[in-house]
């Protein structure tokens, strides 16, 4: 597994994803801006193939009305291609994720959806914790955080 900058033949591949319900939260429409987001995050390829994206810092944040995240903690977020996930691939995509986040010298932060608890258990494994939750769009979002 390594990661390389995004393209946007791999940014629009992404946009036309499809996961399951309930995680069907997190397809998406396909879109211009969409593309351009996708262009800021690193793509992570194992064997040749595209396996999923991550990204660090802002970009990773939920935006919301109630929760003000600090400088003084690494933000990272991914996404795995849907037919990877739920097969025991999360702990070393996350954990190469993780080792990149952790080159800025800071604690990590996350923030996850609520209803994903195949995540949240995975995070609590890695050693995350809750901090703290808020809701966006009617949507309770989780932040996690590892010292």
């Amino acid at each position: 597994m390594h990661h390389q900058a995004m393209t946007r033949e791999w940014a629009s591949r992404i946009q036309e994803w499809t996961y399951v319900a309930p995680y069907d939260f997190y397809n998406q429409t396909p879109s211009e801006e969409g593309i351009e987001e996708m262009m800021t995050y690193q793509a992570i390829v194992e064997e040749h193939e595209l396996i999923g994206f991550y990204c660090i810092g802002s970009p990773a944040q939920v935006p919301n009305s109630t929760y003000l995240y600090s400088s003084d903690f690494t933000d990272f977020g991914f996404g795995m291609r849907p037919d990877l996930t739920g097969k025991g691939q999360g702990r070393p995509f996350v954990t190469y994720i993780m080792e990149r986040a952790m080159e800025r010298r800071k604690p990590l932060r996350l923030t996850v959806a609520s209803f994903n608890e195949r995540a949240i258990h995975l995070y609590e494994t890695l050693g995350f914790h809750t901090v703290t939750s808020f809701e966006r769009n009617e949507i309770p979002f989780q932040v996690m955080v590892r010292h």
